[in-house]
């Protein structure tokens, strides 16, 4: 099976450029976001100021459910695991003081990520930056939620139809923002093997595609625009030979299954992020080494994007200290180890080959037992993927547990006494300075003109028009993330694990 394709030419195995990194490095992309908006605007600028190339947000967990931070269910959530933006005016704080025409900025959510995407573009509006030039990614991936991460809100149809709505909507007005990124990082760090992240993610793409499909889009309208997002776990071999099967098996499928016809519409383009997986607590300057290794996998695999993890990680959020520490592993592996001035540098490697086989091999297995169940939505339904993750993850604890794997600090190399860290404090005085001003949005908002668009809104959801348009006038008028959500609720409902 091995190709003798050049780095740039179809099936894109060595690269998705022929130059790869001698003419442009990955972008250095760190993920942060933390308390309040004022707050990650600090570490932005932080950051920026440190030679990061682009932002990536880390949203609370009550913002990606779509709770506000005064709901019940969101106390003692907010700010923690990332940053609380509730309105329009979260969002304008968020980026204060940044050009969104000067940044290319990712947003990880997925249930939400419509009406984070509205108050970007509406912040990049009152900039005066022309909404075509906006440039970045939203994940915007559910399916994988229903898999392996849990932060869902509706049941997977009615989702998918938020998602093509999205689609269709960013391929007019947003034509350089990537509207997809489809995650297989947390079906690896639920457990996964490295051929099933392959498998799942692009079962999901799959599943996308088809929906977009069906709803009216012509696959090179949009699949140009599609991105994906993997891990960097520690097999470092393996990690290579995936990102280059990943490449090959999704250039095929794009070609031979749905007729792509640009070239574009083939090139896997991807993000990755080292695993916070195998982060330990214990020994935690270690995890800085853990993170070069995985880190160097995903430049020699070839990534366009990449975020390397804090050796804090396993204890907290990370400090300021560590996020730069972070960030000097990119900008080594960058500019003094060599390995950027040529193309996929393992490539030809007997090993590093006959892996690529094997890995694209086991996915394709796995992309026709999905089909055969009827797909992806079918395939998450009867819960077949989900048990496939439990079952590898299963197997990979027995063997830390049995000793047969060995993960240094954990279950040999032990110390006595823990390497202080200090790990970053969350302020609790956070929840209720946000509290205050979601409530003071709502005191101050035009009332007529928030439900006139929130009435749209739930009327377009109850018929087949697209909803962005009203998502986007609903943010405008100051609608929170709860509200908007909660609309959508009282159409669609909300989804169960095992309903």
């Amino acid at each position: 099976m091995h190709d003798t394709s050049k780095p740039g030419e179809f099936p894109y195995t060595r690269g998705i450029y022929p130059d790869m990194y001698r003419k442009r490095l990955w972008t250095m992309r760190q993920y942060a976001g933390f308390g309040t908006a004022e707050e990650s605007n600090a570490r932005y600028r932080y950051l920026l100021s440190q030679g990061t190339t682009g932002l990536s947000v880390a949203f609370d967990l009550p913002t990606q459910i779509g709770l506000d931070p005064d709901h019940p269910l969101a106390a003692g959530e907010t700010g923690r695991v990332g940053v609380s933006v509730a309105s329009l005016a979260d969002m304008r704080k968020l980026f204060n003081g940044i050009r969104l025409d000067e940044v290319s900025t990712s947003m990880t959510i997925n249930s939400t990520a419509a009406i984070l995407l509205a108050f970007y573009v509406l912040v990049g509006r009152e900039q005066g930056v022309p909404v075509n030039k906006l440039t970045g990614t939203i994940q915007n991936d559910i399916l994988k939620e229903y898999i392996a991460r849990g932060t869902y809100i509706y049941p997977p149809r009615p989702a998918m139809r938020i998602i093509t709505d999205l689609l269709a909507w960013a391929a007019e007005y947003v034509p350089e923002w990537n509207t997809m990124s489809i995650s297989g990082y947390h079906i690896r760090e639920a457990g996964s093997t490295a051929s099933q992240e392959v498998a799942f993610t692009f079962a999901n793409g799959i599943a996308y595609v088809e929906a977009a499909i069906a709803a009216g889009l012509e696959v090179d309208r949009f699949a140009p625009r599609l991105s994906f997002f993997f891990n960097a776990h520690s097999d470092f071999l393996t990690e290579i030979a995936k990102f280059r099967a990943a490449r090959r098996l999704w250039a095929r499928l794009m070609r031979d299954r749905f007729g792509a016809k640009d070239p574009r519409s083939t090139m896997l383009r991807f993000h990755t992020q080292t695993a916070g997986s195998t982060l330990t607590a214990q020994q935690p300057q270690v995890n800085l080494v853990r993170t070069a290794i995985e880190a160097l996998s995903a430049v020699l695999g070839g990534t366009q994007s990449l975020h390397t993890n804090s050796m804090d990680e396993a204890l907290g959020l990370p400090t300021e200290d560590s996020a730069r520490l972070a960030l000097r592993t990119q900008q080594i592996i960058a500019h003094e180890t060599g390995v950027t001035a040529t193309a996929d540098p393992l490539g030809g490697s007997y090993y590093i080959e006959d892996l690529t086989d094997r890995i694209e091999a086991e996915a394709v297995d796995y992309i026709a037992r999905i089909d055969a169940m009827g797909g992806t939505l079918r395939a998450i339904e009867t819960g077949f993927i989900q048990a496939e993750i439990q079952n590898a993850a299963y197997t990979w604890q027995r063997e830390v547990e049995s000793g047969a794997r060995i993960i240094v600090g954990v279950n040999r190399f032990h110390m006595e006494a823990p390497e202080g860290v200090p790990p970053f404090r969350i302020n609790p005085e956070i929840e209720r300075s946000q509290i205050a001003a979601v409530q003071e949005v709502r005191a101050t908002r035009n009332a007529q003109v928030w439900k006139q668009c929130l009435d749209g809104l739930e009327a377009a959801a109850r018929g087949a028009e697209n909803l962005m348009p009203h998502i986007l006038a609903a943010a405008e008028a100051m609608a929170t993330v709860g509200e908007i959500s909660d609309r959508l609720r009282a159409v669609f409902g909300e989804y169960q694990e095992g309903s």
